[in-house]
């Protein structure tokens, strides 16, 4: 038996804070006056870790990660699927305000338009002197604003660079976010694994590349089936096929902190390592249960405070953004729907998330959880949960049930998401029943919990808003009129008193700059990075400078034109 990686006991409150504290002052003293961070990010992945008592993950590295930091045991994700939840990720904001609820907004042909004052908090941190980078992934259903990054390796078919800050400016503080996609759904499929239309040579593809990689570790026989899965052999070898992708992906966290160890950084830089969203696997990748939602997540502080701790408090993705702002000495601005997890000793009561279209398939569930019951409100109960989903259906535990259902030997709780109509209303008791398969929300003996809980979800949706509450194509009209993406007006360059001012008409828009610089008279080449317009620019800029070019961006908007600025004689 693998004992805890931790000490079993929860942090006090007072403690987190110090934890927060001493991570953002610890650098104060010496030339760096903000923290570097690094945020690691896995996939598709609930607290299968061996530091969260775990007994079959063979986790190493994160274990050790949590005996240094803070175990954080109540993370819940706003979806139990990954676009719309990094878009919440990303900004501190609930998908249904954004409008990037919907699982694939790419899949109407469309990107969400958020508030015209949301930012990512990436682009904020470069607006406070951050270098900023990104590996893998950059679905958040608003495009890849330009402005977020000082560099992104987006094109997530490619190895993630595991020491990204490398390719970063040397004399700022640092924020590089490495996405790990080795735990993703998609690492699932087998060399027999029948592709549907455009997927099949993506998941053969997949296939070939997993088996070269990762090892075989984990026993079918030692995984533990939960109630809504048919305990059948291959169901067994995909479970323990996910423990050995989890494997490999804690040698990557673990070639991370060894690239820390090596550049010297480990002891003054935040670490922070989560997952996007609950497993993978069906009926909890892109449900709204705990298996979709809860989430694992450690902290380590550079000054080693609260090492070996347990947060237990209720926390959403939606409070890292805020947190790490925070953390950063940045203001958190208004439009953030997140509360910052740093010195607060009395936390949020609810987390809450949602459910919606699901590639083709419609759908509206929102979800609200405390710490004991869970509430489901289903929008669609006229339809079932397990609809086709040509995606899902091709990897080994849905062919399971699939195959299960159509022969009719599945058990009543392996039938539940099969049913029609489902429950306009779910309630679970957390405590009592983990994979919530005892609906309560009809029991008179819970009459005034469930009431509660709908209290709390309808607060809610009044406070942020719900976009889902027009149908999709009316929503894209608004964001897209006519179905045409609208365009950021580009920059406008003004000379003031001995610097430039530059400005956009586009509400929102965020604004970036580069400098080109003259090789011979006349000629204007090698055009340097875009810079983050925050305020004037002293002009004349130094010598080789010659030209400056501005672009805009709205997110969701297309970019704007180039603008560029010449000297033309100008002193």
């Amino acid at each position: 038996m693998r004992r805890l990686a931790g000490k079993t006991y929860t942090v006090c409150y007072w403690l987190v804070a110090l934890l927060w504290v001493m991570a953002s002052s610890a650098m104060t003293s010496s030339a760096i006056a903000q923290p570097n961070i690094v945020l690691i990010v896995a996939e598709d992945m609930s607290p299968r870790v061996g530091a969260y008592g775990d007994v079959v993950a063979q986790t190493p590295n994160i274990d050790a990660l949590a005996e240094q930091g803070v175990r954080y045991t109540r993370v819940f994700s706003a979806s139990g699927v990954c676009a719309p939840n990094r878009s919440a990720l990303i900004t501190g904001v609930y998908p249904q305000t954004l409008g990037s609820q919907h699982m694939r907004t790419v899949n109407r042909d469309y990107e969400a338009v958020p508030p015209a004052n949301v930012k990512a908090f990436p682009e904020l941190l470069r607006q406070a002197g951050y270098a900023t980078g990104n590996t893998a992934k950059t679905d958040y259903q608003f495009g890849e604003p330009f402005t977020v990054w000082d560099i992104n390796h987006g094109n997530f078919a490619l190895p993630p660079d595991l020491a990204l800050w490398r390719q970063l400016p040397r004399d700022k503080p640092f924020f590089a976010m490495i996405n790990l996609m080795s735990t993703h759904e998609s690492r699932l499929a087998t060399l027999d694994t029948k592709g549907q239309g455009a997927f099949g040579p993506v998941i053969a593809g997949l296939a070939l590349a997993r088996a070269a990689l990762v090892s075989e570790v984990t026993d079918p026989a030692d995984v533990s089936v939960p109630e809504y899965y048919p305990d059948v052999p291959l169901v067994r070898e995909s479970i323990a096929q996910h423990y050995d992708n989890i494997h490999y992906m804690d040698a990557q966290v673990g070639e991370i902190l060894a690239n820390l160890q090596a550049d010297a950084l480990l002891d003054t830089t935040v670490v922070i390592w989560i997952t996007d969203h609950g497993d993978g696997l069906p009926r909890a990748k892109r449900a709204v249960y705990d298996s979709g939602l809860h989430i694992p997540m450690v902290i380590r502080s550079p000054a080693g405070a609260g090492a070996g701790g347990i947060d237990a408090r209720l926390i959403s993705i939606v409070d890292l953004a805020p947190s790490i702002l925070q953390l950063a000495g940045v203001p958190v601005p208004d439009f953030v729907q997140g509360q910052s997890m740093l010195g607060s000793e009395s936390f949020r009561d609810y987390v809450f998330a949602g459910r919606d279209r699901m590639d083709q398939v419609p759908d509206r569930v929102r979800a609200v959880r405390d710490l004991r019951y869970k509430y489901i409100r289903n929008y669609r109960s006229e339809l079932p949960y397990f609809r086709p989903l040509a995606f899902r259906d091709m990897f080994p535990v849905m062919q399971a049930l699939w195959a299960g259902n159509e022969a009719g030997n599945l058990s009543p709780q392996q039938r539940l998401y099969f049913i029609s109509p489902r429950p306009l209303e779910e309630l679970y008791d957390i405590q009592q029943d983990p994979q919530e398969l005892i609906n309560l929300a009809g029991q008179p003996s819970h009459a005034r919990t469930l009431d509660r809980m709908r209290g709390a979800m309808d607060d809610w949706l009044a406070r942020v808003g719900d976009k889902s509450a027009v149908d999709e194509g009316d929503m894209i009209e608004s964001m897209w009129p006519g179905g045409e993406q609208p365009m950021t007006e580009a920059p406008v360059i003004a000379l003031g008193e001995r610097q430039l001012v530059i400005t956009s008409l586009t509400p929102g828009a965020s604004i970036a700059y580069r400098v080109k610089s003259r090789a011979t008279a006349g000629v204007f080449s090698k055009s340097g990075p875009w810079q983050i317009y925050t305020k004037p620019v002293p002009w004349p800029l130094e010598s080789p400078a010659g030209q400056i070019e501005a672009k805009a961006i709205r997110y969701g908007y297309a970019e704007s034109a180039i603008t560029g600025f010449s000297p033309n004689g100008m002193p």
